[in-house]
């Protein structure tokens, strides 16, 4: 008798063809949630990482003790930072289509992960991001020529052609280089946290994942470290309930929230509506002030949700309830800090649409001199040198012998390409005694293996290949040996004599 399997598979709420279910997040009215001091004693917060930090609520009021109570005019930049995240990540998605790029992620219904936090942080403090992080590269200031031009792996590619598209940074800027390789960032970001402590400096780090890179072994890596050392981090899950098509309850998130995993390391956790730029901006900048005065590290769960699909290599439709993101529960980041804005008589409708219009031409303008400086199918092109540079400080031998084989056949390309030119630019009347000279074009193109010009101008075509015939390795070799087709070459040898007597 077959036993009943008693193997808990986590639930998924809901599959295509399905109605959307959302029932399974536990949500807090906003204001409810209480602010503690940023020096209180991680065992004494643990309510914050089971709990749902907000500040706006329904009507769009900022509400309780969370409220950062920002100037109208910072409000106002985080929603033009946004809203050209947007911009910008829909454009690139229509490039990607289009087959101007090969890869792009989107970060649609997350921009206030990025925003929020990137403008609460320092421009001192070292950010190592993940790849759906592009509002920090917006948020410090990095031009969206750059962005493009590494997506288009072209001359002005700021990772020199070495990386996948998205795969973006910036040193000048405090902004690690991405990794395809999920959760890497966590220790590192520990560790350069580390390093600023040992050195007495005030800054600190940060770092984002999403909610499926915490089942790497990394992700408990970094935590452990960070709590043993109490580095000045910030450890950041992005709960966007979807790892590519795995629901976030297969990465633990069914039994207990990710926050949650903090106070069982002794660390600070704090779980909050990710869709809210105020409670974002709030939380992140009690955590910075937190790890700047020694309290530690924390780990921050942001709750949102992915509007899109994983990456432009995704289709949602296969696994999840269609048009879901409309229900999500926290909303639309964007349209919830308009709509505060607003309530306060900050912004208006007419605004919203002219600056929607003045960043479209900006990213259109952008994209226009991005394609300058190179295509996937157009030059400039960049420098085969750049393989050998920035990885030993004096290139070994070995190295420097490959470096010279391929500007040896660089070279010889271009020489080439200088011949076929001027081969092509001499007048007409010029071409026409070359070829009766006795290079016949279509004669080389198919017996060029074969023999010389001078040697193929009389040559029988079938003498050329009968050694082939007997090995039986000829192409033509089975056609010569049918009855019903004894010269299978009478076509072929009629027109390489006509062309040879024109």
């Amino acid at each position: 008798m077959t036993k009943k399997s008693r193997l808990h598979l986590p639930r998924v709420p809901a599959r295509p063809g399905e109605k959307p279910d959302f029932s399974y997040v536990q949500l807090s009215p906003a204001g409810a949630v209480p602010r503690p001091q940023v020096n209180t004693r991680a065992r004494d917060m643990m309510p914050l990482s089971v709990e749902l930090v907000r500040v706006l609520d329904d009507n769009g009021d900022a509400v309780g003790p969370w409220h950062p109570h920002l100037d109208a005019s910072d409000l106002q930049v985080g929603l033009r930072h946004m809203l050209l995240t947007r911009t910008y990540d829909e454009r690139m998605q229509r490039m990607q289509r289009g087959g101007k790029i090969s890869f792009y992620i989107r970060s649609l219904g997350e921009e206030a992960v990025s925003v929020a936090q990137g403008m609460a942080l320092r421009p001192s403090d070292m950010l190592f991001p993940g790849y759906r992080n592009q509002g920090l590269q917006v948020v410090r200031g990095i031009p969206l020529v750059d962005l493009m031009c590494q997506l288009l792996s072209n001359t002005k590619d700021m990772c020199k052609g070495r990386q996948l598209p998205v795969m973006y940074h910036s040193r000048a800027n405090n902004l690690f280089s991405i990794s395809g390789n999920l959760a890497t960032q966590f220790p590192q970001a520990v560790g350069w946290a580390m390093a600023a402590a040992i050195k007495g400096e005030d800054n600190l780090a940060a770092t984002w994942i999403g909610e499926g890179s915490s089942a790497e072994a990394d992700f408990h890596h970094a935590l452990l470290f960070a709590s043993v050392y109490q580095a000045p981090v910030i450890l950041n899950v992005v709960n966007n309930q979807w790892a590519i098509s795995t629901f976030q309850g297969y990465a633990g998130g069914e039994q207990r929230s990710f926050a949650a995993r903090g106070p069982g390391y002794g660390m600070a956790g704090i779980r909050v509506d990710g869709n809210d730029f105020l409670a974002v901006y709030a939380v992140t900048q009690w955590a910075a002030e937190r790890a700047r005065t020694g309290g530690g590290p924390t780990l921050i769960e942001l709750v949102t949700y992915r509007g899109a699909a994983h990456s432009t290599s995704d289709d949602p439709a296969r696994y999840r309830a269609k048009d879901d993101a409309e229900h999500w529960p926290l909303g639309d980041p964007i349209l919830r800090l308009k709509a505060h804005l607003i309530k306060i008589g900050e912004w208006s409708e007419a605004r919203h649409q002219a600056m929607t219009a003045e960043l479209d031409a900006l990213v259109a303008a952008s994209w226009k001199e991005a394609v300058a400086f190179g295509t996937m199918t157009e030059g400039p092109r960049l420098n085969s040198d750049l393989m050998f540079e920035d990885v030993f400080k004096e290139m070994p031998q070995n190295l420097q012998r490959q470096q010279d084989l391929i500007r040896k056949e660089r070279n010889s390309d271009r020489l080439a390409n200088c011949r076929r030119r001027h081969r092509r630019n001499r007048p007409r009347d010029e071409r026409e005694r070359a070829a009766a000279g006795g290079r016949n074009s279509i004669r080389r193109l198919h017996l060029s293996r074969v023999r010389s010009d001078r040697q193929r101008a009389g040559a029988h075509p079938l003498s050329q290949c009968r050694r082939f015939f007997r090995a039986g390795h000829h192409p033509h070799a089975l056609r010569r040996r049918h009855s019903r087709r004894p010269d299978a070459f009478a076509k072929s040898r009629e027109y390489i004599h006509a062309c040879q007597r024109h």
